[in-house]
């Protein structure tokens, strides 16, 4: 087996495996509002979750075309392969460590964010060609727009509840409500798969066409299915922490701002990806959905000190991303071939 072929297989993997801590550090981006108002009880939301994150993987291609986009790899000469899959290995690299240390720590920050910021760290660290025009348009800013259509969106629909429903029982629209989050928790899960498990897809097309095994003109039928299983699998291994965070800490959410934060964030998330084929933040978004719906009560009502640790983290997510995925790619250059 020659080294440009176990590369190209190491590379895969490792971007499976990024995929799979997507899958358990954004879990909670589907299903925490709806455990934590005990519309669904945690196991049941986690296994419903995961299929339908499988299911949305398989909806679209879109979103990983523009992440194979960013930088271009298929510009580095065919005999330097082993340089290029370096290049998008440093990424995951700075991608999956970057999950693993605001995981930890309990952080939603963006898996999304942090895939871009490694992909464009190792792009500028080995002089790539980054297209910034791709990066600026199609990433930076409905990656910027998508919170603030969360949280807009989600205040105008929870604001449209409370005054349909202000005759109405208390009681009696909570039962309701946890009804109806079953299926926005679900439209939350199928738009999770549907835009994560594609940015995973990206990189693995990046590592192929590095490899001299495709051309990047479509994206493989095994690269999908491979990519929706890694998710599914990382998305039911849970994640508790994160959950507590968005679920519990933000707000004390209801039935009815739950359901008004996961429809808002789902919609989002399938224009983004069906619409402008745009890699936006399934947590980014959720989060500002959750906080615009906790915000028709009072603006107090909302925990701005939690809220101001994770925007901290959602921006220097990106940069982090980068500078170790450039330290990365400096670290291994020497043993190249």
């Amino acid at each position: 087996m020659d080294l440009t072929l176990v590369m190209v297989i190491t590379v895969v993997v490792v971007a499976l495996v990024f995929d799979y801590t997507n899958g358990f550090h954004d879990a909670a981006n589907a299903i925490a509002t709806s455990v934590s108002t005990r519309a669904l009880t945690p196991r049941v939301a986690l296994a419903m979750a995961a299929i339908l994150n499988f299911a949305g993987a398989l909806l679209g291609v879109g979103v990983a075309q523009t992440i194979q986009g960013i930088i271009a790899i298929e510009e580095i000469p065919a005999d330097q392969s082993a340089l290029a899959l370096t290049v998008v290995m440093s990424a995951l690299v700075g991608a999956i460590t970057w999950n693993l240390i605001t995981w930890y720590f309990g952080i939603p920050s963006s898996s999304s964010h942090a895939l871009i910021g490694g992909i464009v760290g190792a792009g500028i660290a080995s002089a790539t060609s980054v297209d910034w025009d791709t990066l600026v348009t199609k990433v930076a800013i409905p990656l910027v727009l998508s919170p603030a259509i969360g949280f807009l969106g989600a205040f105008a629909l929870m604001t449209s509840i409370l005054w349909i429903f202000r005759r109405a029982r208390p009681a009696r629209v909570a039962r309701g409500f946890r009804l109806a989050q079953t299926v926005s928790a679900a439209g939350m899960s199928l738009g999770h798969g549907l835009q994560d498990a594609q940015k995973t897809m990206g990189v693995i097309v990046l590592a192929l066409v590095a490899g001299g095994y495709a051309d990047g003109s479509e994206v493989p039928f095994w690269v999908i299915l491979a990519a929706a299983t890694a998710i599914a699998l990382g998305t039911y291994s849970g994640g508790w922490r994160i959950m507590r965070t968005l679920g519990r800490r933000i707000i004390d959410l209801d039935p009815p701002k739950g359901f008004a934060a996961e429809a808002t964030a789902a919609s989002v998330l399938y224009v983004m990806a069906i619409g402008l084929q745009a890699p936006v933040s399934t947590t980014h978004t959720i989060t500002s959905a959750i906080m615009g719906s906790g915000a028709t009560k009072r603006l107090s009502a909302v925990r701005w000190g939690v809220a101001r640790g994770i925007i901290t983290a959602w921006i220097i997510t990106m940069p982090a991303a980068a500078a170790i995925a450039a330290l990365s790619y400096f670290a291994a250059t020497p043993f190249l071939p």
